[in-house]
């Protein structure tokens, strides 16, 4: 296996981004801010708008459509692990790391409720999980903190994202802007950023869809990667002079053909629940067990005390022990580790802790 990366909670994370931010806007804020190194290439602002670009990885700015964005690119933070967007949509709402919000993964194992996809809310065959996940996450989150400091949060996304589980999840405590088209997204973040004391988390979908299920070498994504830096650069265009634009992504993306993917069977697994990502695979069961599936699939195992660093600095949540595996397989660079529960008919996928899947950019305007 290639040499990993973990991420830096310490001031060059995504969860810096955001303490960065809500450090500015009212004074304080659960985790450390961006190193000085970074932090002072972010302008003052009395209103912040944070884009989130979702799945767009540093090493994906070579694009030849991201022109807009390389223009603006001033550095680089890591996404949390998992590198994928629940968790890192958990990291900014709540403004703390994987190990103290609880939310460890794509698909994660809860008490009462089996595996669970954290993205849709759903059970392995589908089924919508009968659960109010308002309260899933710590409170108060950043947008009740920014709220009682006297800052209006704004959740600028998607309208089909309306009262999803997710939303209640993610947003609980900020208004939600829903937009229907790239156009109105443009249109009601510049509006929103125009009144002072506000921070606006603006979301586009566009590059992580195209990955996903077409890849990084089709018209789809062309298409997807040009449609975010038109956007980037509208609403760059269009700030109002006292806010900031700031931009960065929840993970980045790797290519994988049929040939790269390793699927598991009932006798492979032995037993073993398995639940995460298949380019990180949470196991829990038997070491025996453990072990001999560590010698027939092209990835190497690391025991949960390896992982309690990937996952930042403590305290930890509430029920971090009943959710968190005995550990995880990393997939080696290239492979991917597929069980009957994960989708394997993508092309796109992330989770592990490569630099492209880890390295997002950071973008500033205003």
């Amino acid at each position: 296996m290639s040499a990993f990366r973990v991420p830096d909670h310490s001031g060059g994370s995504i969860l810096n981004v955001i303490g960065e931010i809500e450090r500015r806007l009212i004074g304080d804020a659960p985790s450390p801010g961006l190193h000085p190194e970074l932090a002072c290439l972010v302008p003052q602002a009395s209103t912040y708008v944070l884009m989130l670009i979702d799945g767009l990885g540093d090493h994906q700015l070579n694009h030849p459509a991201a022109a807009a964005l390389v223009a603006d690119r001033v550095g680089t933070v890591d996404a949390p692990f998992p590198s994928t967007t629940s968790v890192a949509l958990a990291t900014i709402g709540t403004g703390l790391p994987p190990r103290r919000h609880g939310l460890i993964g794509h698909l994660m194992s809860l008490p009462g409720l089996g595996i669970v996809n954290t993205l849709k809310w759903i059970g392995r065959r589908g089924i919508p999980i009968d659960v109010d996940t308002t309260d899933f996450l710590p409170t108060p989150n950043t947008w009740e903190r920014l709220r009682a400091g006297g800052i209006e949060p704004i959740a600028a996304q998607p309208g089909d994202f309306i009262d999803s589980p997710l939303t209640k999840m993610v947003y609980r405590g900020a208004r939600f802007e829903p937009f229907w088209s790239v156009d109105d997204a443009v249109d009601a973040v510049t509006m929103l950023a125009a009144q002072p004391g506000r921070l606006v988390f603006a979301y586009l979908p566009h590059v992580d869809f195209a990955a996903h299920v077409a890849g990084q070498k089709s018209p789809k994504y062309d298409q997807a990667v040009k449609t975010v830096a038109d956007a980037w650069e509208s609403m760059a265009a269009r700030l109002p002079p006292d806010a900031v634009m700031i931009g960065t992504a929840d993970h980045g993306h790797l290519d994988f053909q049929d040939e790269d993917k390793v699927l598991l069977n009932r006798e492979t697994v032995g037993g073993l629940e398995l639940f995460g990502d298949p380019r990180s695979l949470y196991a829990r069961g038997d070491r025996d067990a453990i072990a001999r599936l560590e010698s027939q699939i092209p990835a190497t195992w690391h025991p949960l005390v390896d992982m309690e660093a990937w996952w930042g600095q403590g305290p930890d949540h509430s029920s971090l022990s009943e959710r968190a595996p005995d550990g995880v397989f990393l997939a080696d660079h290239g492979k991917l580790i597929l069980p009957r529960s994960m989708d394997r008919r993508l092309i796109g996928y992330h989770g592990g802790l490569s630099a492209e899947e880890v390295q997002v950019p950071l973008l500033v305007a205003g």
